[in-house]
């Protein structure tokens, strides 16, 4: 679905923060925004026996409501666009004033044009186009949740997102729990992602990544077409440094340049043996996917929906069952 890390722990018990940061992004000036390589930073100072000088970060207040709604769409203003890469934006929304998504690890959230759009996104049937999207604001973040967004050619919903103008206003309905995720829960887990399907795999190694309890081992396999499409790799390659024991990343690309060291080619089953926990580890390991629809299918079978959806595919071919593998 970028992440310098952003200010303290969430307040909450059950909620935390997502953090993106965009991955050291073409040259290009724009303002580091969001988790990673940019978030807003959570400011505010206390002062120690009336001191002048500024004791520590203090975190803002917010209100132990979230402000999006389970089972009703909230329409948001457009704050900004922020380009990202050569095809990937951050979208920047309105959350009212002392106010936060107060997102669980894992969760998302779904979006829809809004009702007063001028040009409402329909199907064929003449039904509001919905899709799922895992912001990178952090949960805890007051008045604003941030998408980053990759723009694809047959992606109806971020063609949309990429002809929103600030002002205008999305329907957003959430948080939708995906799969709770803590630290120890399995011995080791695997991650394949695609393209901006990172965003709820960042979510997840940022959360149990810092839990200094952690013995988890992750390891990560990351699909782009080439090395300008890596998105937050600048993170990733921090958190692998911070947590070397716990965390491996595998970049793969299907059009390398020359001097290119990492994989190549499509994810597949040489790929998943060589780098990924084994099916034989049984309750002991967890597989999670996301990424293109066309990917997913191939490696885990189609999802059903917002439901799992038989498992099939390349996993399935491996040995995996379906309560190792986590489709997103």
């Amino acid at each position: 679905m970028s992440f310098v890390r952003l200010a303290a722990r969430p307040v909450l018990a059950n909620a935390r923060r997502y953090s993106t940061a965009p991955a050291s992004a073409p040259k290009s000036n724009l303002p580091l925004f969001l988790a990673g390589g940019g978030v807003v930073a959570v400011a505010g100072y206390f002062y120690l026996n009336g001191s002048s000088q500024p004791a520590a970060l203090a975190k803002p207040k917010i209100s132990d409501k979230s402000a999006l709604d389970p089972q009703n769409f909230v329409d948001f203003k457009l704050k900004a666009v922020e380009p990202y890469n050569h095809n990937t934006a951050k979208f920047v929304f309105e959350l009212p004033p002392d106010t936060a998504t107060l997102l669980p690890v894992a969760a998302c959230v779904v979006v829809k044009s809004s009702a007063d759009s001028p040009k409402p996104l329909l199907d064929g049937k003449g039904k509001p186009v919905i899709r799922p999207y895992t912001p990178i604001s952090p949960s805890d973040h007051p008045g604003e949740l941030t998408f980053l967004v990759k723009k694809y050619d047959t992606g109806v919903m971020s063609k949309y997102f990429f002809d929103l103008k600030p002002g205008e206003s999305l329907s957003v309905k959430g948080p939708i729990s995906k799969i709770p995720v803590k630290a120890n829960q399995f011995e080791q887990v695997g991650m394949i992602a695609g393209g901006s399907g990172i965003t709820p795999m960042y979510q997840i190694l940022d959360h149990v990544l810092q839990d200094p309890e952690n013995k988890t081992k992750f390891t990560l396999i990351f699909a782009n077409v080439a090395e300008r499409d890596i998105i937050m790799k600048q993170d990733f390659d921090t958190l692998q440094k911070k947590y070397p024991s716990t965390l491996n990343v595998v970049y793969t690309l299907d059009k390398p340049e020359a001097d290119w060291k990492g994989e190549t080619g499509y994810v597949n089953a040489d790929m998943i043996t060589k780098h990924l926990p084994s099916a034989k580890l049984g309750e002991k390991t967890k597989i999670f996917v996301c990424g293109p629809p066309g990917q997913v299918a191939a490696l885990a079978g189609k999802k059903d929906g917002m439901k799992q959806g038989e498992l099939a595919g390349t996993l399935k071919e491996l040995g995996y069952s379906s309560d190792q593998v986590f489709k997103f």
